[in-house]
């Protein structure tokens, strides 16, 4: 679905219907800009996909009306704002706009996309292909537009699913999620204009409190009633016309009075309601319409407190009951002016003491199903297949499953918080380089078909000078998986034989991998390691362990002469390498630096960085391996393990990010939003739709993410259910993060499954622990 805003410019300080004639906006440029326009500019800057102009005449922008005028569309609309999306146009059948000759030929030369409901389509038809040989349309601009639609189709999934199912239509609309969100909008459009005095939220200790019913039915506002007398002592009296005067004697002996309306009945009552003492406190609470209301102005004016609820649903009946009682929030505010009591965009806002708490369900998922997750995190901790882990389940952007358990490491008692910090490994590529990537595409600074080359001069010259920067995205460069770059840096001469064995000698009792041992003792080549930072030893392996500032530039011409392989997929972390570079020579920053200047820091992701210790304490930071034999046998804590990364000195393309299952879930969030966190926008809506939906045509993969294999189940990363709209990544040190567009799930996984050992790690994937959680996840979700 594409959503689309109407009526640009604005037609809401309208008296004409333009279905019968053209409504005129007869205001100044600067009115225009403060009200009529200011939604334009917010849903635009938003990412908004569609806009309808409508059938206006607005002088001030010129002479025709709003839908032909290529000074309202195209300039105004399209440059001045910067809208991008699809243009509409208002129904042209409509007597508003219909008299106007060839009015589809005016709408293209205006700057209109699509047009809707012409009149007569033969006849302009006809205008369209005149005003094309007459040269006043191009056949350039009809191909552009014709692009333009046929790209957005594609966005939106059309290519797959060319048409709606109408049979279950109403089922798969009216799903229980879909009626959770309802309820959410509801409770946020609740609205208390006036509170005269602090009445609200209601002393539960103070007697005499009358509440007036006042509906179609004796039942009105019975929900109501029934939720507040759970907290207050109450009398319940329901208006009817032939008793107005017993009721008003209630009324009268009464400490304060809530009047409750539910229909437009209250205009029958006008005069009891206006002969109430004006020293009786009055509480007007309105379960109905605004647009029904009429004739507010005495009552507000008298009123103690006005509660709109807008609709006499039960559920929304005791909710306002609660927002009286400082059970529950209202923090709604007047979308139009009453009278000149108010102005639009008044309100008061309701905040009860303790904060507002959601359940999942509030989100249409069942938090019994979501508990079942809590069963194999400690599954995996008793097989020790971790110490220990952090999950976390955003739906809509609200955290529904959010638990730690297990410890540092196996020796500790340390506790995991959701405050400490994992190495995240390969799941940087997506929370580090590629959201670098999708920086510098948004601003116009590369293009997906460019060779590397051309921002990496290093390997102009060499077998990869034609890669592409979407082969390195799709890990189709022919570039290989891994490659040891640290034994550049070891000394060949402190060591006798190979560096490894596939079985232990007496030289080789180090294991590395399930068949691989290493040489016990060697040394690194003194004029590449120093034990203490300098200008030219800034890159930090490990604690008193330097590399010297050209090892960087080593491993890039290392890379540019390892022979290229066939283009087929091949996984390989040198592919992000090599975008790393590219960020850095682009933004003539440090990639880290970068990141935090463009995402971190304003997003406030406090607890993620590259090189952490010199943020955070080393007792903040979760330990990845017990011993790792090219950091000297030392633990990594603090530390990247990924040896690529370590030495280029803790700051990668392939790894080296250090973060929080929160603080990564807010990279995934952001881009199932279209490129939004917060309110504030960091990457436009296009580049997110291009990089959540572009995928390999050889393979699961996508453009730098990774997705569920939908065709083989068994090699998917992911839970059989996940959707094919899925986009994330996995780590080796045992992380994993998850994005589902299509549902709004965000799942994230953070461990050190390589605690002790990185070659004893495999227990993680036996037992199927990550699909099996974000299985669960799918499960709770309310059909």
């Amino acid at each position: 679905v594409l959503s689309v805003c109407k009526h640009f410019p604005g037609h809401g300080d309208t008296e004409v219907d333009s279905h019968k004639a053209l409504p005129v906006l007869n205001f100044d440029r600067a009115r225009l800009d403060s009200v009529e326009l200011f939604p334009f500019k917010e849903v635009v800057k938003a990412g908004l996909g569609g806009m309808m102009v409508g059938h206006l005449e607005v002088p001030e922008l010129g002479k025709n009306p709003a839908s032909i005028s290529s000074h309202i569309i195209y300039h105004l609309l399209c440059r001045e704002l910067g809208f991008q999306g699809l243009v509409f146009t208002d129904a042209l059948e409509m007597k508003g706009i219909s008299q106007h000759e060839n009015i589809c030929a005016q709408a293209l030369i205006a700057g209109n996309d699509l047009l809707l409901a012409p009149r007569n389509l033969k006849r302009e038809l006809d205008g369209v292909l005149n005003a094309v040989k007459s040269g006043k349309l191009s056949e350039e601009v009809i191909t552009e537009k014709c692009r333009k639609v046929l790209t957005y189709k594609y966005v939106l999934g059309l290519k797959n699913k060319p048409h709606v199912q109408l049979s279950g239509l109403e089922k798969r609309l009216n799903r229980p999620e879909t009626k959770e969100l309802i309820l959410r909008l509801q409770k946020a459009a609740i609205t208390v204009p006036a509170n005269a005095g602090g009445i609200l939220p209601l002393d539960s200790k103070l007697k005499g409190t009358v509440v007036l019913n006042i509906g179609k039915t004796s039942g009105a506002g019975l929900a109501f009633y029934n939720r507040l007398q759970k907290t207050l002592p109450l009398t319940r009296v329901v208006a009817r016309p032939d008793s107005m005067e017993a009721v008003r004697r209630q009324l009268s002996g009464s400490q304060r009075v809530i009047v409750v309306i539910t229909s437009d009945d209250y205009k029958k009552y006008r005069t009891m309601l206006d002969s109430l003492p004006d020293d009786l406190p009055v509480v007007y609470v309105y379960l109905m319409p605004l647009k029904s209301m009429s004739d507010l102005k005495g009552y507000w004016k008298k009123a103690a407190a006005v509660v709109l609820g807008h609709t006499d649903e039960s559920v929304i009946q005791e909710y306002v009951a609660d927002v009286l009682v400082g059970k529950a929030v209202a923090d709604g505010r007047l979308s139009v002016a009453v009278a000149d009591l108010f102005k639009p965009g008044d309100g008061v806002t309701m905040a009860p003491e303790v904060p507002r708490i959601y359940r999942p369900e509030d989100y249409g998922m069942d938090s019994k199903v979501l508990e079942k997750i809590d069963g194999i995190a400690m599954e995996g901790i008793k097989a020790k297949a971790y110490p220990g882990c952090q999950i976390l389940i955003l739906k809509d952007g609200q955290p529904v499953y959010d638990k730690s358990f297990g410890t540092f490491t196996y020796e500790s008692a340390r506790k995991v918080g959701k405050d400490d910090l994992y190495d995240l490994a390969s799941l940087t590529k997506t929370t580090a380089t590629l959201l670098a990537v999708m920086k510098l595409y948004d601003e116009g600074k590369f293009g997906l078909t460019d060779r590397i080359s051309q921002y990496i001069p290093a390997l102009k010259g060499t077998d990869k000078e034609r890669v592409t920067i979407e082969e390195l995205l799709l890990h189709q460069s022919g570039i290989p998986a891994f490659w040891p770059f640290y034994r550049e840096a070891i000394d060949k001469d402190s060591y006798k034989g190979a560096l490894y064995r596939a079985r232990p000698d007496a030289s080789h009792h180090t294991q590395i991998d399930t068949r691989l041992y290493v040489i016990d003792r060697f040394d690194y080549k003194k004029e590449l390691m120093a034990e203490s930072f300098s200008a030219d030893y800034p890159l930090q392996v490990a604690d008193s362990m330097f590399l010297h500032r050209s090892f960087r530039d080593t491993i890039i011409a290392q890379i540019g002469r390892i022979p290229l392989k066939d283009r087929r997929y091949r996984y390989s972390c040198l592919n992000f390498m090599l975008l790393k570079e590219m960020v850095e020579n682009i933004s003539k920053m440090p990639m880290n630096l970068f990141l935090d200047k463009e995402f971190y820091k304003p997003m406030k992701m406090n607890r993620t960085a590259y090189l952490p210790l010199r943020q955070f304490k080393k007792e903040e930071i979760v330990p990845t391996v017990k011993v790792d034999y090219l950091r000297k046998g030392r633990m990594l804590q603090g530390y990247v393990h990924d040896e690529a990364a370590a030495f280029m000195g803790g700051v990668s393309g392939n790894a080296g990010l250090f973060s929080t299952a929160w603080d990564v879930a807010k990279v995934y969030q952001l881009l199932i939003d279209g490129g939004v966190y917060n309110g504030k926008r960091y990457l436009s809506r296009e580049t997110c739709d291009l990089f959540l939906t572009h995928t390999s045509n050889i393979s699961r993969r996508g453009l730098g993410f990774d997705k569920p294999d939908v065709k083989n189940s068994a090699k998917s990363p992911c839970a059989e259910e996940a959707p094919e709209e899925v986009v994330g990544h996995t780590g080796f040190t045992g992380t994993c993060a998850w994005a589902d567009p299509k549902n709004h799930l965000v799942f994230v996984f953070l461990s050190n499954r390589i605690y002790p050992r990185p070659f004893d790690h495999k227990q993680l994937m036996r037992l199927n622990i990550r699909p099996r959680m974000q299985q669960v996840m799918y499960q709770a979700l309310m059909k």
